[in-house]
């Protein structure tokens, strides 16, 4: 933790703090200390009971995905409440525990929306892995009714579901593009040049085009 603090850069934190994310440690610092101190789960374990951000993602680098049991995560989740700590939960320990489908669909149908949008990463990623365990009319249906009036973490990851599905599926492509057509999520969200719009029609688009051309390349 004193290490931890000595990291602390007040700028870092600033820019943090705009994003929802209370800590001032420069990620590349904090994977470097992460490296140098390898797998513990028992040090993971007392870092995440600290309640800071900073410790809890050093946590989550040091940790055992596999070694947690399917409550514990669901605890962690729900104490998971700042954006980066909650997204790295989901991506590098919820996603590599043997328990993750059991929480995918637990995650989906919970009444709070942070938690929900925690059962939308893992459904976003079987579009593009695993499309066989997955009904995606349905999901498409459920997006259409509910992602226009979502609150904002929940709707940016029924977004980026609505998109998969669209770049990964040919068959499900002209739904999901009048899907976002009709809803206009996200549609005027400020895009840095070079980067691609999250609106799901132009980046259905954008990814479909670059598939296209990679396969020309393949040839």
């Amino acid at each position: 933790m004193a290490e931890l603090a000595g990291l602390e850069d007040p700028k870092t934190r600033e820019v943090n703090e705009r994003h929802g994310d209370d800590h001032g440690v420069n990620l590349s610092k904090l994977r470097a200390l992460a490296k140098r101190l390898k797998t513990q789960q028992g040090l993971a374990c007392r870092l995440w009971e600290t309640d800071d951000t900073a410790a809890r993602l050093l946590a989550i680098l040091i940790c055992r995905p596999k070694a947690f049991e399917r409550d514990e995560l669901d605890i962690m989740l729900r104490e998971a409440r700042t954006p980066k700590v909650h997204d790295w939960l989901v991506s590098y320990v919820v996603k590599k525990n043997p328990h993750s489908e059991e929480l995918r669909l637990t995650w989906s149908a919970d009444p709070d929306p942070v938690v929900a949008s925690a059962g939308w990463a893992p459904t976003t990623e079987r579009v593009a892995k695993k499309p066989e365990v997955l009904d995606l009319a349905e999901l498409l249906d459920v997006i259409e009714a509910e992602m226009k009036d979502a609150p904002d973490r929940l709707q940016w990851s029924m977004n980026h579901c609505l998109a998969q599905i669209g770049i990964e599926h040919a068959e499900h492509r002209t739904r999901a593009m009048d899907i976002g057509e009709r809803l206009e999520v996200l549609k005027d969200y400020p895009t840095s040049p070079g980067w691609t719009s999250p609106f799901a029609p132009i980046w259905i688009t954008e990814m479909v085009h670059r598939q296209h051309d990679n396969d020309k390349n393949d040839k």
